[in-house]
């Protein structure tokens, strides 16, 4: 297994007012996979992706990627990490308001030792008559879409997606996930996708149902639906 996580948990506050946020998470996942984190607000979602990206530090538990254990005490072998195997896509798009989009996709670029061609992630992400706009002159689907190039471009063995269609409407969001799917097929990046919208569990390989911090379902999905075809 690719990405296995054992026994993880994750507790904030002081020890008369401590919350348990995780309680115990433990899955494994195959290189090259979508996985669908899904469960409502408070669930521990975006605190276990955090935690996989190397943001957040686990009380317990242990995290392996590729055979290697992540050492949560070392902060310069996590922003080793983060710079050479991660790409992150949030709710919030998060980019550079004075650079145009090609500009803001190859920020991504300098952080890779190994970066994909720029010209061939702009023409996967249909974002080639707007690569000389700077983000206030785009919609929200394409300031996510050149997101997803920023994060994409870095050639990560891990896209680490935080409800990636939040703050998009219906059509949009569907677009935004039809994407992340071609990237998983055209690049092999292993996809780890939060949200707690339910329809999107159908277009993943692996979904991970959270509640209280727990996993309380985690199963194969053998009958993939493509993400153009999802309905809520």
């Amino acid at each position: 297994m690719y990405l296995q996580l054992q026994d993880v948990k994750k507790s904030y506050g002081e020890s008369g007012n401590r919350t348990e946020v995780l309680k115990g998470i433990s899955f494994e996942l195959e290189r090259g996979k979508i996985c669908v984190l899904l469960g409502p607000s408070g669930s521990g979602k975006s605190t276990l992706l955090n935690i996989i990206g190397g943001i957040e530090t686990p009380d317990s538990g242990s995290v392996t990627i590729g055979g290697e254990t992540m050492d949560y005490s070392k902060e310069k072998k996590l922003s080793k990490y983060r710079r050479d195997h991660l790409g992150y896509v949030f709710q919030s798009y998060n980019l550079i308001p004075n650079l145009t989009v090609r500009e803001n996709i190859e920020v991504g670029a300098y952080l890779s030792e190994d970066p994909l061609p720029l010209h061939d992630i702009i023409q996967t992400l249909g974002l080639r008559e707007h690569q000389d706009k700077i983000p206030n002159q785009i919609s929200g689907g394409q300031q996510q879409r050149t997101a997803i190039g920023r994060a994409i471009i870095k050639n990560p063995d891990i896209l680490l997606c935080d409800e990636p269609t939040g703050a998009l409407d219906y059509k949009t969001s569907k677009d935004i996930l039809a994407l992340i799917e071609r990237v998983n097929q055209r690049y092999g990046s292993t996809v780890v996708l939060v949200t707690h919208n339910e329809a999107i569990r159908e277009m993943a390989d692996q979904v991970i149902l959270l509640k209280d911090g727990q996993v309380r379902e985690a199963y194969e999905n053998t009958n993939k639906t493509p993400a153009a075809d999802l309905e809520w």
